[in-house]
């Protein structure tokens, strides 16, 4: 029971911010570390703004590439380590809901990296940059919605597991 108390307080401690490192352009960052990165990038992504250029696209290609390896990282750990403490059927939802997420974060990132910005009708380039706006809206509230269930989850199990000792 020890064991599984240190694993869900680790679990917990990712989800509050203090997760694996990824690299995001030479810089080790965590998964949280990375959100707020891309938090940071969605208000450049106003429709129609004219200096929007490659640089900031880039840096959001970035920064999903890091939250990608993140949330790769970090749910490995928890599909590895979880299955015990949670059972067969939790487990199960947990790997629909990180699956649900690892493709959202793969249509994001497709939609970042292959949307033309420059050289463009003023109408389209709103049309466009609204697109990606969006898509980053999606998933971050997938993903902040899916951590709250799993903190949900891991509270209660937390709390269970220090009644036994």
């Amino acid at each position: 029971m020890t064991d599984y108390l240190a694993v869900v307080n680790e679990i917990i401690k990712e989800h509050q911010g203090i997760i694996s490192y990824v690299n995001l352009v030479g810089d080790s960052i965590g998964d949280q570390e990375a959100l707020s990165s891309l938090e940071n990038i969605r208000p450049d992504w106003i429709p129609g703004r004219e200096d929007i250029n490659h640089e900031k696209q880039n840096k959001l290609s970035q920064t999903l590439s890091a939250l990608s390896e993140g949330l790769k990282k970090h749910f490995a750990k928890e599909e590895k380590s979880l299955p015990p403490i949670l059972g067969e059927f939790l487990m199960r939802a947990l790997l629909m809901e990180h699956g649900d997420i690892n493709k959202a974060l793969k249509e994001t990132r497709s939609i970042a990296a292959h949307t033309a910005l420059e050289g463009i009708s003023r109408e389209d380039l709103i049309d466009r940059e609204t697109r990606v706006q969006q898509s980053v809206n999606d998933l971050l509230s997938m993903i902040e919605e899916h951590a709250g269930k799993e903190e949900v989850m891991l509270e209660m199990v937390q709390r269970t597991l220090e009644e036994k000792h």
